[in-house]
């Protein structure tokens, strides 16, 4: 019975470990499997949902890497601290690569490529820059703020074994190297300008991987499968609410559409304005503000509204108008967006917010105090009209506002007294006498 066991156990080892012989061949022969997303343009909300998907179709497919291609003028600190949170905490490597050949990874960008298990530029690139700058008033945000994001990129740094000082200089004094420098001073791995020489260079390589020794093996880069993840729709509106200028527009077009719905109601106005707060509110969210100039913005509406329902011959007005111009120039105060962004932001939103709070204001004004007026055609219109009695025998008349008009009062009326209209009873005034008696 023992020797017919050994007989059969014998043949059944060997067939197992010619199976997982072949599966390694196998999967050695079909290369690794990589899923690839790109960085481009600026880093908002919209970036960080088409990163977090990455994320999961790699964690899904079981994929060896993580490819982040990069070419970035910045974005927003949020949303940054986002993606390079995901990428420092991945449970499957991360390569941050600057590429193509001419990309740039500036700012924010320079921050998530430090954070990459292994990072790459292609040569002609360069990193650096994130100094940074304020869209208000003042060029440069609080020491504070510069303070942290150069202890922000040095911790990065330290996570990835990188140069810290130069990671400190990207911040405090909006250092840009090139790729060759990169490597010089270790803030990168290595240079590749193609994905398939940076697979090459990189197989076999060990990684940390949370603490985790990983070995990258790619197999045969002509098998090599390679998953590139699109943004979502989604992420293609974030990408727009969470656009400074356009969360701006949409702010602006939300109040004054909100405050004319209400002075001339009707369903067009309003739902515009409702809307448009809404995805304002949204993109704000997501943004760094200056809620001085958040309390400005309120106030503008405010005196807009007082100048609507107590006319103070356009003072107030014109205060709205001041107040919404100065609160929008200094609203948003995201300090690692691209600094072509700050100056172009200033001149628009200036220009939009100035024309916009000029022609809303007077159209809103007009449009209150025809609804007022329209309210006082017919028989009220010519309450509180003033006049003079010009007839007090059996009957008493006087000329009102050019019109002769019979009166009536529970004061005694004599030829030549002022009076004031307090109320109407068909063709007949009731009034009461005012100022002094003309003879």
């Amino acid at each position: 019975m023992e020797f017919r066991f050994i007989k059969f156990t014998k043949p059944l080892i060997t067939f197992i470990l010619i199976l997982f012989v072949i599966q390694f061949f196998v999967n050695t022969a079909n290369g690794a499997k990589v899923v690839e997303v790109s960085i481009d343009g600026m880093i908002n909300e919209g970036t960080v949902i088409t990163v977090e998907k990455a994320f999961k179709i790699a964690k899904d497919e079981n994929a060896d890497v993580i490819l982040i291609l990069l070419d970035t003028p910045g974005g927003l600190v949020y949303s940054t601290e986002k993606i390079v949170s995901m990428i420092l905490s991945s449970d499957i490597p991360v390569i941050t690569y600057v590429y193509p050949q001419g990309a740039f990874s500036a700012s924010a960008g320079s921050l998530i490529l430090l954070s990459g298990n292994i990072a790459v530029m292609s040569e002609g690139t360069s990193v650096g820059a994130a100094t940074p700058i304020s869209v208000g008033v003042d060029t440069k945000v609080e020491e504070k703020a510069i303070k942290y994001l150069a202890s922000y990129a040095k911790s990065i740094a330290e996570k990835r074994g990188r140069n810290t000082t130069i990671a400190e200089k990207f911040v405090t004094e909006a250092y840009s190297i090139s790729a060759s420098e990169a490597l010089e001073y270790g803030v990168i791995d290595l240079i590749a300008n193609s994905k398939m020489e940076l697979f090459k260079k990189i197989d076999g390589w060990e990684v940390d991987v949370n603490g985790r020794k990983t070995i990258l093996k790619f197999g045969k880069l002509d098998s090599l499968e390679i998953i590139r993840v699109r943004k979502p729709i989604k992420a293609e509106i974030f990408n727009i609410i969470t656009n400074p200028e356009i969360t701006s527009i949409l702010l602006i077009i939300g109040i004054y559409a909100l405050i004319y719905g209400l002075t001339s109601p009707g369903y067009v106005p309003e739902t515009l304005g409702v809307i448009s707060l809404i995805l304002a509110l949204a993109g704000l969210g997501v943004m760094s503000i200056n809620y001085l100039a958040l309390l400005l913005v309120i106030l503008s509406v405010i005196f807009l509204i007082a100048e609507i329902l107590t006319p103070t011959y356009g003072i107030l007005g014109t205060a709205s108008i001041i107040t919404f111009v100065l609160g929008m120039f200094m609203l948003i105060e995201e300090p690692l967006l691209p600094k072509q962004l700050y100056e172009s932001f200033r001149t628009f939103v200036i220009g939009l917010a100035f024309g916009v709070a000029v022609i809303m204001t007077f159209i809103i004004i007009k449009v209150a105090q025809m609804r007022k007026a329209r309210k006082r055609v017919g028989g009220e219109a010519i309450i509180g009209e003033r006049g003079i009695i010009i007839e007090s025998d059996d009957k008493i008349f006087a000329r009102v506002h050019g019109e002769i008009w019979e009166v009536e009062s529970d004061e005694e009326l004599n030829k030549g007294d002022n009076i004031i209209v307090i109320g109407r009873e068909g063709l007949k005034l009731k009034v009461r006498k005012v100022g002094e008696r003309i003879d």
